[in-house]
């Protein structure tokens, strides 16, 4: 369904970015001096990836000292971005796929802006109908595909409860001997 606004229409054109280079502490600095939830992760001017107050969260659990880590070690590799001529209902779609709030806008391999779910709401309340719908439908077409999985015996979730990593309740996967939950699992997956 098109909405018929484009994403570079209502994009935020001044985005934060800094470079790979930089700890995590002074990440987290940028993040709360600007007021944002994410940066984009440059190096020689080439988006590299997409570093998100949840990635430093998820770190500040896991390690005792971030003074030595950069963002290079924990930004997000695999970057969804979009162009800005494409419909917000894609936008919308991806997000709610990739459970991203955030989306880079590229044209011709840079980065011109960032899609982020306030952009959306901002411009038309309704449009949050949309993506819980979209959102909805998504997660239950999630759940329907898990299932098959297990059926057929390609996943190897042993149990539901609580994940040893991040406590939260749900579908439990072996990975190397630890119970987690298949966020974390993914997280493994990109590490």
């Amino acid at each position: 369904m098109q909405i018929g606004v484009k994403v570079g229409d209502i994009m935020t054109r001044k985005f934060v970015s800094v470079d790979s280079g930089m700890s995590i502490t002074d990440c987290a600095r940028e993040m709360a001096g600007k007021k944002v939830g994410s940066l984009i992760i440059m190096e020689n001017k080439k988006l590299t990836g997409l570093l998100t107050e949840r990635d430093i969260v998820w770190a500040l659990t896991k390690k005792k000292n971030l003074s030595w880590v950069k963002a290079k070690d924990l930004m997000m590799r695999k970057i969804v971005a979009i162009r800005p001529d494409r419909d917000l209902s894609e936008a919308i779609l991806i997000m709610s796929k990739t459970k991203l709030r955030w989306l880079p806008v590229v044209a011709d391999n840079q980065v011109i802006g960032m899609l982020t779910i306030k952009d959306i709401l901002k411009i038309e309340p309704s449009l949050f109908a949309i993506a819980r719908q979209t959102m909805h439908i998504h997660e239950e077409a999630e759940k329907i595909r898990r299932k098959k999985e297990v059926l057929s015996g390609e996943e190897r979730w042993i149990k539901w409860g609580v994940c040893e990593e991040c406590e939260s309740y749900g579908p439990l996967y072996n990975v190397d001997g630890r119970i987690i939950c298949e966020s974390c699992k993914d997280i493994e997956a990109i590490e």
